[in-house]
């Protein structure tokens, strides 16, 4: 191999590692709000299985479960799908009060209530 085409490769390998890697970080953090987090995961795990072995194998396993998980919650009662969803309800309110999501859209309107405030700003 020329070492035109061993610098490209390198550099081919390289800008997948790091933008497959960037999009995975992204989608593993959007998995629990309302959007297409699983959709950027299974994107960027594609991406990464253009170089990684592991990558491929991985993203199997994950559609697998993620198709297996859809399954079970339609089999289940309105039970346990009210609380998965309130669980989800939850899980989205807590960290966007976390990351001081209120306590900014809140500011922006002029109102300083200090509870929208995240716990890690006070």
């Amino acid at each position: 191999m020329t070492d035109e085409k061993v610098v490209s490769s390198r550099a081919r390998k390289l800008g997948i590692t790091i933008g497959g890697g960037t999009l995975l970080v992204i989608g593993i953090l959007a998995i629990p709000y309302p959007g297409p987090g699983w959709l950027i995961v299974f994107a960027a795990l594609g991406i990464l299985a253009q170089e990684y072995p592991w990558a491929k194998r991985l993203l199997r396993f994950a559609r697998s479960k993620y198709d297996d998980w859809n399954e079970w919650v339609k089999r289940q009662g309105w039970f346990v799908r009210s609380v998965t969803l309130i669980a989800t309800v939850v899980l989205v309110v807590l960290t966007l009060w976390i990351i001081n999501a209120y306590g900014l859209v809140a500011s922006w309107f002029g109102i300083d209530w200090s509870w929208l405030q995240s716990p890690l700003t006070r």
